[in-house]
């Protein structure tokens, strides 16, 4: 019910709510709401009430909360079954932790601090608390393994085109996960996969997202590579709402992932990439060449052009900077 009555409180902003209201509306006694109230204020809400006005939303939390993010759930599955950390090593244990208990495809654990936070290739992930998301997603795919990173491809593409919608940037994704804006980084993706006979057992999802943190906030040797979502549009955003969003852009594409396969992936990667159809270096643990990325394959592989004119498909790789080319 504290869901509903900050739902109620909420679509009515700055302005009193009227206790008979809010009874009629939830179907609760006026001592039931005064319950509600007081667990809402010991989140961290500030919550006006003035007799025969009724109850009125001052302030929020700058920490998230339960009942705050399970107001922004719109999806039918993922982020249902809910842990929310003040503190965790990392988001990527804790649900793979859980994944190992039996926990159901969907559940989402999401901490305002990681201590040992990870990306790619072991890259640490700044993120301070009440600024930034760190969030850890479980899927059950039923897919074989050569196919996770597929699903690597998916959650750039549901995070590029979710934020892109909330904030109004041009955001695109540098292979295969990295999401930029103006050629700052301004998200991580970490997929760890956990596999039985060549088929996946779940994999969890990491995602790190920098909302509204400050230049100050980053080291400076990060300042010319990295930006928030505050930083690159100028205003704050709610990150509880942000969540919501980009669970449900990612449920979205899942559900098309599963009943259509990877080509609907493929082509809206693409659409979104940053990387195609330039001349970069690219540097792989066999060693670095130049070359230009085209188009994903069929499996998710990189096709690069070479100067030579033949082709090589890399499925794993770092990306230099790119420079424009004539054409």
């Amino acid at each position: 019910m504290t869901v509903h009555l900050l739902t109620l409180l909420e679509a009515q902003p700055g302005a009193y709510v009227s206790g008979e209201e809010i009874s009629r509306t939830l179907g609760v006694s006026r001592t039931a709401i005064w319950k509600q109230v007081r667990k809402l204020e010991a989140e961290g809400y500030r919550i006006e009430a003035v007799p025969r006005l009724g109850y009125r939303l001052v302030e929020r939390p700058a920490r998230l909360t339960e009942a705050e993010l399970r107001a922004h759930l719109k999806t039918r599955e993922l982020g249902r079954h809910l842990h929310l950390r003040e503190a965790v090593a990392s988001t990527q244990d804790e649900v793979r932790a859980l994944a190992e208990q039996g926990a159901p495809e969907g559940t989402l654990v999401v901490a305002e601090r990681q201590d040992q936070g990870r990306g790619r290739m072991g890259r640490s992930w700044i993120s301070p608390p009440g600024k930034g998301v760190s969030m850890s997603l479980l899927l059950r795919p039923d897919v074989p393994l050569p196919l996770a990173p597929q699903l690597t491809l998916l959650s750039a593409v549901a995070l590029c085109r979710s934020l892109s919608r909330i904030t109004g940037l041009r955001i695109g994704i540098k292979w295969p996960n990295d999401l930029q804006v103006e050629g700052r980084k301004i998200s991580g993706i970490l997929l760890e996969s956990a596999a039985e006979d060549e088929r996946i057992r779940y994999v969890a999802v990491g995602l790190g997202i920098a909302v509204n943190l400050e230049e100050a906030d980053y080291p400076e040797e990060l300042r010319e590579k990295a930006v928030s979502l505050r930083m690159a549009a100028g205003r704050a955003f709610d990150r509880a709402a942000l969540i919501g969003e980009v669970l449900l852009e990612f449920e979205r594409l899942y559900d098309l992932y599963r009943e259509q396969g990877f080509e609907p992936i493929r082509l809206l990667w693409e659409a979104n990439a940053v990387t195609l159809n330039r001349t970069v270096t690219l540097y792989t643990a066999q060693g670095s060449f130049d070359g230009i990325p085209r188009e994903l394959d069929a499996s998710g592989g990189l096709r690069v052009e070479l100067p030579d004119g033949s082709w090589r498909t890399v499925y794993s790789a770092e990306v230099g900077d790119a420079a424009p080319i004539d054409r």
